[in-house]
């Protein structure tokens, strides 16, 4: 399920995850799962940003040919 979220969809479900969480007030199986569910979230989130910076690479002619950059936030 995880996969099929977009970044957004799932930077909110991992938002809700650790309010709850956070709420102390958790069974403790519960709260494996939720523990659970946010690393993988976690992890999608990071795979979605990887894929968004390799697509940011800035293409730069030169001498006839192409020079691929990586993106640097400043």
């Amino acid at each position: 399920m995880t996969q099929e979220l977009s970044f957004e969809e799932a930077i909110q479900r991992l938002e809700q995850v650790v309010r709850e969480l956070e709420s102390g007030d958790l069974p403790l199986e519960r709260g494996l799962e939720l523990f659970q569910e946010g690393v993988a979230l976690a992890r999608h989130c990071t795979a979605l940003l990887d894929r968004a910076e390799a697509r940011i690479e800035q293409l730069l002619e030169r001498d006839g040919g192409v020079e691929t950059l990586p993106f640097e936030l400043e």
